[in-house]
């Protein structure tokens, strides 16, 4: 038997970074993240060299698959490496450190959900951990085999066959979908129809729509819609004890919600295959406008009060002064409130003028050309809030060379109510800052954003730019980023805000989600796991521990991460 032979029929993605393979940054996107570089580093640096699949020695497969799964599972060093991390900063240095200790045994590429079915009977009986795995996204250590000793070897589980539109309801607005699905995919799927999810989260490209479920992924608008559980009408997850449908209907008080419990499940239980999702008619009717503020506070108050005026802005984005000053969005220093409003249906022109009314009660300043209409499908990109837009996509390429280059540059995110949110906004930002000054021995660029805003509380979202080390030595930038990863987990959860609003829990914030919720609701978790996998193999580390096993904490945190529980 051989299973050397790669399976994948997507372009092939860059293993230790973002992006696929044949992308590459401008002349002018180099230039620009020297420069971020210099600011910290002026004395210059030491740029890693990326790695190639040759660079690795990766361990032999501890278990030999029966022939029948032949056809279905590579071996093949590139897909074992593509499927070893997700795209977190820790992610991308250890695979800088050529260094892939969990890499999965095999990649399977199931085509129907009978081949799922015979991997999860073969693991099951033979103790092989399964890790689902989408778009390999994950920021969080949600996809990386680090599944502990008790397991006799992992498999990778990809879903990228299943990637087909099945149905499409154009009167009720629903369609149901494989869920191995790519964002652009999708949307094209969708395009004909003149229907579209209205999902977009910054990894659009790469993630898929089970992994937007299993992860309760948000997309970029600021309200009403935003968690994909809004979106979400049914489901279908094969299970190793079989499959669990739900029904699909507009809403239902039928006793708890199993679709509550496979949102955010994070392959635990199963793995998803098809869902039946909400769709939007395609917006035509647009307004953009950015908002000026002299100090955080202000957009602070500003944004509550749209937030909690009923007018639901597509965009209702606030960055702080540092976010504007990073990005060189503005002239001069302030805060900006990045604000929208679209609608297949109406023009959307007063939503916009009550919007601007309550900014300026609060503070705000917006040019006399400062708001722009449309009424087509093009979207404007011009103006403050088309630079921020261009960097937020264009920032997970520029991080792979930022990485390189000894830059840690990274971004953690939560939620937060208004009460809280000035004390919190303070001891996030002063505590930090104060911790990356002791770990680095140098000052670090610090901001923040509100990613979506809600009538009681803001999403903030924090970025920080930090030296890791100037002489190419990136075991020490990975050290001195558990240290403030750490440190950041700690002060969200202190603070009264969530682990994750959107990254997910995975291996990196699982301490934290212990200290979120109840000891007694995770035995609840566990006793479902226990009924729909009693071998245990699904996804083992993530959320909770399986029955009779104990994983702890695992993956890039390891060894540093160390909350105590309440």
């Amino acid at each position: 038997m051989t299973y050397e032979t790669s399976l994948s029929k997507r372009p092939r993605l860059r293993f230790w970074g973002w992006g696929y393979e044949s992308e590459s940054l401008s002349p002018e996107e180099d230039k620009l993240i020297e420069s971020v570089a210099h600011q910290f580093m002026p004395a210059g640096t030491v740029e890693a060299a990326p790695p190639s699949v040759d660079d690795f020695d990766l361990r032999p497969p501890r278990f030999r698959p029966p022939g029948k799964l032949e056809g279905i599972l590579s071996d093949t060093p590139f897909d074992r490496l593509a499927h070893c991390y997700g795209k977190s900063y820790a992610d991308m240095v250890r695979m800088y450190l050529r260094q892939a200790d969990n890499a999965p045994d095999f990649v399977a590429f199931p085509r129907n959900e009978e081949d799922i079915r015979q991997i999860f009977e073969y693991a099951g009986q033979n103790q092989v951990a399964v890790v689902p795995f989408g778009g390999g996204t994950s920021v969080c250590g949600g996809v990386e085999a680090d599944v502990g000793a008790s397991y006799a070897g992992a498999i990778s589980l990809d879903m990228q066959h299943f990637d087909r539109l099945l149905d499409v309801d154009g009167i009720g607005r629903r369609a149901r979908f494989q869920a191995g699905i790519l964002g652009p995919d999708l949307e094209q799927a969708l395009k004909p129809h003149g229907l579209t999810l209205r999902h977009f989260p910054q990894s659009f490209v790469f993630s898929s729509l089970g992994g937007w479920i299993a992860t309760r992924a948000s997309g970029h608008y600021a309200t009403l819609y935003t968690h994909i559980d809004d979106l979400v009408e049914a489901t279908r997850i094969v299970t190793p004890q079989g499959v669990i449908r739900t029904a699909e209907l507009p809403g239902s008080g039928a006793g708890p919600s199993a679709d509550r419990l496979i949102l955010g499940s994070e392959g635990v239980l199963g793995v998803i295959t098809e869902a039946t999702m909400r769709l939007q008619r395609r917006p035509r009717w647009r307004a953009s406008a950015t908002v000026a503020f002299g100090n955080m506070g202000q957009g602070t108050e500003a944004a509550r009060a749209i937030s909690q005026a009923g007018l639901f802005p597509s965009n209702c984005r606030l960055l702080d002064e540092a976010e504007v000053t990073l990005n060189r969005i503005a002239e001069q220093p302030c805060s900006l409130l990045v604000l929208g409003f679209e609608s297949a249906d109406h023009s959307v022109e007063p939503w916009m003028r009550r919007a601007i009314e309550i900014a300026r009660d609060h503070g705000g300043d917006v040019p006399a050309d400062g708001v722009v209409y449309s009424s087509s499908d093009a979207v404007s990109r011009s103006g403050e809030a088309g630079s921020w837009r261009n960097a937020f996509i264009r920032m997970p390429y520029y991080r792979n060379r930022l990485t390189a280059l000894g830059i840690i540059a990274d971004t953690f995110e939560t939620a937060v109510t208004w009460d809280r949110f000035p004390r919190f906004y303070q001891a996030i930002r002063n505590g930090l800052v104060a911790a990356i000054k002791e770990i680095t021995g140098q000052d670090c660029g610090f901001s923040c954003r509100f990613t979506h805003v809600y009538p009681d509380g803001p999403a903030p979202y924090f970025t920080f730019y930090a030296v890791g080390d100037t002489g190419g030595n990136l075991r020490n930038a990975l050290d001195k980023w558990r240290d403030i990863k750490v440190v950041a987990n700690r002060l969200v959860v202190e603070f009264g805000g969530t682990i994750t609003h959107h990254h997910a829990v995975g291996r990196d914030h699982r301490a934290g989600y212990e200290q979120q919720t109840s000891p007694l609701f995770r035995e609840a978790l566990a006793a479902a796991k226990s009924a729909v996998d009693p071998h245990g193999i699904m996804n083992p580390g993530v959320l909770i521990d399986p029955a009779n096993r104990h994983i702890g904490i695992t993956g890039a945190l390891a060894d540093k991460y160390r909350v105590e529980k309440p």
